[in-house]
């Protein structure tokens, strides 16, 4: 599973990016740990950014 700052440091954006493409629905799936932490399964990332490939 990836780290919120890995997540980040692979797609190049910033954590406000990360938190407003959340917030309007348009991030990957992520875990909420319990100490408030989010994780993003690699598979999860991988079918996010599948669903976004240009098809042209």
């Amino acid at each position: 599973m990836l780290t919120l700052t890995e997540l980040c440091q692979e797609l190049q954006i910033s954590r406000s990016t990360f938190y407003d493409w959340r917030q309007k629905g348009r991030a990957p799936r992520c875990i909420k740990l319990p100490n408030g932490d989010l994780r993003i399964r690699r598979g999860d990332l991988n079918n996010w950014l599948d669903d976004r490939e240009d098809r042209d």
